[in-house]
């Protein structure tokens, strides 16, 4: 994010709330069941905090944030945690941030991202890679994890240089 970027008010946050935010970590929580893992409440404790923020988190904003009234958690908790998340596919780690964001997508997916240089806003879309995941099985090779990081301006800051 940088300083020109002054337009804060005109973006549309994605950060949950409220009722919604119950049912994601509810969400959360059925799936770990499922999978016969332990959602243990560090573990919803980082969830919970990446999908409240309007913003990619760095584990340190998650460890400042962490406990109740502002108390830090220690660090290996919080990465212990976001190490989890990201193995079953609640988070994703966006590499040229050093940050983390909820993955708003369902299902085993390749991670893709527009990231705004102005707001550090990050929206996840759905890649199509299928002939780029062929042509690397077809040369033997096994890929395990694609990201995409594509950066630009998003609307709103586009906008604002505009106007």
């Amino acid at each position: 994010m940088t300083d020109a970027c002054d337009h804060h008010g005109q973006h549309v946050h994605h950060g949950l709330k409220d009722l919604a935010l119950s049912r994601a970590l509810d969400a959360a929580g059925d799936r770990c069941l499922a999978a016969q893992e332990r959602f243990t409440p560090p573990r919803r404790r980082a969830l919970e905090l990446l999908l409240q923020a309007d913003a990619p988190l760095k584990a340190y904003d998650l460890i400042a944030a962490f406990g109740a009234g502002g108390q830090a958690a220690k660090p290996p908790t919080v990465y212990r945690a976001l190490e989890f998340l990201e193995r079953l596919g609640f988070v994703h780690r966006i590499e040229s941030l050093n940050a983390y964001v909820p993955c708003r997508l369902e299902g085993g997916h390749a991670a893709a991202f527009l990231i705004c240089d102005c707001c550090g806003e990050a929206e996840e879309f759905a890649p199509d890679f299928a002939a780029q995941l062929s042509a690397a099985e077809a040369a033997g090779y096994a890929v395990r994890r694609v990201t995409l990081e594509a950066r630009g301006l998003c609307a709103a800051c586009q906008q604002s240089v505009t106007d």
